[in-house]
């Protein structure tokens, strides 16, 4: 113990205050502590680990006042569930563990921390275990109750722990060293700082999220495992894009959270790629993958190939099957945990997520009679609304005479449809209404979509003749789309090729009067650099051009160097048309024809007011001759006004309202586009500018707005 004692002495040296020996230290100690012992304050932490290495994170506030106060309910705590992070996870209390709700996860380690010590390659302090930091917390009440300090504890790890005084407490950890002779001997490393209580530490405590939620989203990723730069996975980029959230709503809907209008809004991820994987597809990769650029190779196979995969009719069946049965298996146990929830759902897609969602959007039904039987499927569209039923389609027939005949077989309209003309005449039908019936029945078919891959009855009905319109479906991969068991209220893609996909399958043009069956909003968000996106509104209105919708920043305003670029661009246009007018006139002066002094005034009078009143009527100014100029500058300029400011025809994909909304790109971005083209794919997990608009839309739907409107 004498390198333990050299290393006290060390501290002691090295640190300015008193010594425990000296009669200054026991004065402090009786200054500050007065011999009366408060108990240490707990918080509720929990372990993550994070590229091989633990690191533990505390619960939000609320959470672990909740743990804390189940723990002291009683002998029965070990049997409590207790929900956290919003009701995303589940601690076990017996346990010790924090379960995911939602989404497969390996499950951490909870603690109830009240002791920490500095971890060995960061600066963050790292909570002793439940049982050791009660046996240092006894040692340091009896050392405050009796005034002695210097106690020395010997940890489970046999470290070194010694209570100093209350503001100095170290952890030495011992490290194994060998003589000359072979031998091993241990001494004491360098010594670590102790903290006694939470709020000795430097950690940030969140407070809890609003209880209350106002709309559910479900997220789908994209291609790969991984959805960023940092390789993160989708739960924990919908984390991100869930914490700026919250954020943005106590900043901008201050005023509906104080009124106690809104609580938050929900999203909640959707994975993929993990069960696409496990069907052994890897395997059979494997084999055939070339040995050499191992690591590329391996990158491709789990990245790149799922768009293949999602072209297949296999596995883009195995795709669509998993999206629709996790969305709807997510919903359901939601709805059993949340049974007030009383909003809408609203479902967002990144990359090919959009897509997959925007194929099981087109596919879906109307009509939400038997959710659970009828599974829509992409080659049939039944009636909806008002169905005739057997004996009226017959007596339309005027074949009422045969209803006895199909009741004693036990035929209805479903298996009518499914009969042969020789099943017809084995029920003793004749020949003239076996053709009736058969022609009727298959009129129908016809006209209700079956063997086709249209997306709702008769929205999309498009002139086949000339070939402008083709349906929106034409050309997807022939699967059966399930059912969704609910309707979602608004599509939001990110980064979407939506539009490349649609255009390579063969469609020249969407129907303006196409909408989705069951979804009222589409909004296709993306970054101006982003090389995957492509837009949507020159498929709806291809005939005339006009800019996409610039999402605002959330600060408000454009970006700077966006304001000075359009100035330059508008001063440089000035100054050309300045230039050029000059020109013209000048040319005209020259070669206008001799005409006598009256009429020539008179001309010079009428050109100069028709200058005048045009550039009243656009600008309202009219200073000297300088102006004459203007008409050029309003004639070049007013296609462009008219574009932004006057209604454009996009369909009713999204109600009649805009469909392509996109970002405006960082200064350092506008640089070279070239260097952020992948960075700009992957960043609307963390864009502010992105989860306002997501939130502004959806609040929308329920009468509630920003405290100021963006500009």
């Amino acid at each position: 113990m004498s390198s333990v004692d050299s290393n006290q002495e060390h501290l002691s040296q090295s640190d300015p205050s008193p010594s425990p020996n000296s009669s200054s230290s026991f004065e402090l100690i009786d200054m500050d502590v007065s011999s009366l012992y408060e108990p240490v304050s707990s918080h509720w932490f929990y372990c993550k680990v994070i590229d091989s290495k633990e690191i533990w994170i505390p619960f939000n506030s609320d959470d672990s006042q909740q743990l804390e106060e189940a723990h002291g309910s009683g002998k029965e705590c070990n049997e409590r569930v207790v929900p956290t992070d919003g009701g995303r996870y589940d601690v076990h209390l017996g346990e010790r563990m924090r379960y995911a709700v939602y989404w497969d996860e390996p499950p951490s380690e909870v603690r109830r921390c009240t002791w920490f010590y500095k971890g060995d390659k960061d600066n963050k302090y790292v909570p002793y275990s439940e049982s050791f930091s009660q046996v240092l917390e006894e040692t340091y009440m009896l050392a405050v109750t009796l005034d002695e300090w210097k106690k020395k504890l010997e940890s489970p790890n046999r470290e070194i722990i010694v209570l100093h005084n209350p503001k100095l407490m170290v952890h030495y950890q011992p490290v194994a060293g060998s003589d000359e002779w072979g031998s091993t001997s241990t001494e004491q490393g360098r010594p670590r700082s102790v903290k006694r209580g939470v709020e000795n530490i430097p950690v940030d405590i969140h407070c809890g999220e609003p209880l209350q939620i106002d709309h559910l989203v479900f997220v789908v990723h994209g291609i790969g495992p991984a959805c960023d730069l940092r390789f993160r996975s989708i739960v924990q980029c919908v984390n991100d894009f869930r914490n700026v959230s919250l954020n943005l709503l106590r900043t901008h809907f201050k005023k509906a959270q104080e009124n106690q209008q809104i609580g938050r809004v929900e999203f909640l991820p959707v994975n993929w790629h993990s069960p696409l994987h496990s069907t052994g597809v890897d395997v059979d990769l494997q084999r055939i993958t070339l040995p050499s650029i191992n690591r590329l190779r391996h990158f491709t196979n789990d990245t790149i190939l799922d768009v293949f995969f999602y072209n297949s009719p296999t596995y883009c069946q195995t795709i669509v099957d998993t999206v629709a049965s996790e969305m709807n298996r997510i919903y359901t146990l939601f709805l059993q945990r949340n049974p007030d929830f009383k909003g809408g759902v609203s479902i967002a897609g990144h990359s090919l997520g959009s897509l997959i969602l925007f194929d099981i959007l087109t596919n879906q039904k109307d009509s939400f009679g038997d959710i659970d039987s009828e599974k829509g499927s992409l080659g049939t569209i039944e009636d909806q609304g008002d169905v005739p039923t057997l004996e009226e389609d017959l007596k339309k027939l005027q074949l009422s005479e045969f209803s006895p005949v199909f009741e004693k077989e036990k035929v209805d309209k479903a298996a009518l449809a499914l009969c042969t003309e020789k099943d017809l005449q084995e029920m003793g039908i004749p020949l003239g209404p076996r053709k009736k019936i058969l022609n009727h029945f298959r009129t129908r078919k016809n006209s209700m979509g079956v063997n086709r891959p249209a997306t709702s009855a008769s929205e999309v009905n498009s002139p086949k003749e000339n070939g402008d319109y083709l349906d929106v479906g034409i050309g997807q991969v022939s699967v059966k789309y399930p059912r969704l068991n609910y309707k979602p209220e608004i599509f939001f893609a990110f980064g979407s090729p939506i539009g490349m996909f649609l255009t390579v399958r063969g469609l020249r043009r969407i129907d303006p009067n196409y909408k989705f069956p069951t979804c009222k909003g589409f909004f296709n968000i993306y970054h101006p650099f982003d090389p995957v996106a492509y837009r949507i509104e020159p498929m709806v209105a291809p005939e005339i051009e006009f800019e996409p919708m610039l999402i605002p920043h959330h600060k408000g305003r454009k970006r700077m160097h966006l304001e000075l670029r359009e100035g330059f661009t508008r001063m440089s246009m000035d100054l050309k048309n300045n230039l050029l007018g000059s020109l013209r006139m000048a040319w005209k002066s020259f070669t206008r024809a001799p005409y006598p002094a009256l009429q020539a005034s008179e001309t010079a009078e009428e050109t100069e007011a028709e200058p005048e009143s045009s550039s009243e009527k656009s600008s309202g100014l009219c200073l000297g001759s300088s102006d004459s100029s203007h008409p050029e500058v309003n004639t070049e300029e007013t296609p462009v006004e008219v574009k932004e400011d006057l209604p454009i025809n996009v369909g009713m994909l999204n109600g009649g309202q805009r469909i392509d909304y996109v970002l405006q790109e960082k200064p350092i971005e506008s640089f070279n586009e070239y260097l952020f083209a992948l960075q700009s794919h992957l960043c609307y997990w963390e864009s502010e500018d992105t989860v306002l608009l997501v939130l502004k839309e959806i609040y929308q739907t329920q009468g509630i707005f920003l405290d100021q409107p963006l500009q």
